[in-house]
């Protein structure tokens, strides 16, 4: 399977909990993710989620989604338009979480990069690849196991699993 996207590089920091992509406050009142986006990040930048375009990626810095394991904050980066997230290094729930969820979590070095710049991600077999449009790098990432980006592939876990009856057991 090959993933080939790209977006506009929207940059925050280290630890990223959950709290911060949405508020605890918030989600007494739904847990709707296409109501919950107006609030993505609000938090941290509180115009945030109205300047979001569609493509835009999410670029953060180590341990990205720290904090409970509430699937609702990745299925509101997803309800929001966005795509993947960039980061240093993701808490193990969330990237889970996201992975289940069809968001697709890329691992790598992310101090070079810089708000509003154009990044194109690519994921294959051979492995995990950032390409700074703007600036003309590569970084390599983290490379993902064969059947996670089937599942990203898929658009999540369930769909994986409606196309498939179950775990294709290709040993790659």
């Amino acid at each position: 399977m090959r993933i080939d996207i790209q977006g506009r590089a929207r940059v925050f920091g280290d630890n990223v909990n959950t709290d911060y992509i949405v508020q605890s406050s918030r989600k007494k009142e739904t847990l709707n993710p296409k109501v919950l986006r107006q609030y993505l990040l609000e938090s941290v930048d509180p115009s945030f989620a109205n300047s979001i375009q569609p493509g835009d990626l999410l670029v953060a810095g180590k341990n990205f989604g720290c904090g409970s394991a509430m699937e609702v904050a990745v299925s509101v980066v997803l309800a929001a338009g966005i795509q993947a997230v960039v980061a240093a290094s993701f808490a193990r729930t969330y990237y889970r979480n996201a992975v289940n969820n069809g968001l697709i979590p890329v691992e790598c070095d992310t101090s070079a990069i810089c708000e509003g710049q154009r990044l194109r991600v690519l994921l294959d077999d051979s492995g995990v690849r950032v390409l700074n449009v703007s600036t003309g790098t590569e970084i390599s990432g983290s490379p993902l196991p064969g059947i996670m980006l089937d599942i990203l592939s898929a658009g999540g876990l369930v769909p994986y699993f409606k196309a498939h009856g179950g775990f294709v057991t290709d040993l790659r």
